[in-house]
């Protein structure tokens, strides 16, 4: 029983930083930086990386930098398509 309750905490103490940097890495940020903050304040560090993924997603300026990055790459690949014909 020990056992098991042992290898559960182990296994969230272990989870909850890699999910904290597979989400840090997902949205361009450093996967090193917030798996150690994801280990010296697991819960805590996971919160203040959703707030900011939030803040950054609910900016006017960071929608329009998306679209236009979107608008760009699809043109990019109009053109080679262009280029290959």
């Amino acid at each position: 029983m020990y056992v098991d309750l042992r290898f559960s905490i182990l296994l969230a103490v272990v989870l909850l930083p890699l999910l904290t940097g597979y989400c840090a890495y997902t949205h361009g940020r450093s996967f090193r930086l917030w798996f150690a903050l994801g280990c010296l304040l697991p819960v805590g560090s996971f919160f203040v990386l959703v707030a900011l993924l939030y803040r950054q997603l609910t900016d006017p300026g960071e929608q329009l930098l998306l679209e236009a990055k979107a608008i760009l790459a699809t043109a990019e690949e109009e053109e080679l398509m262009k280029k290959e014909e």
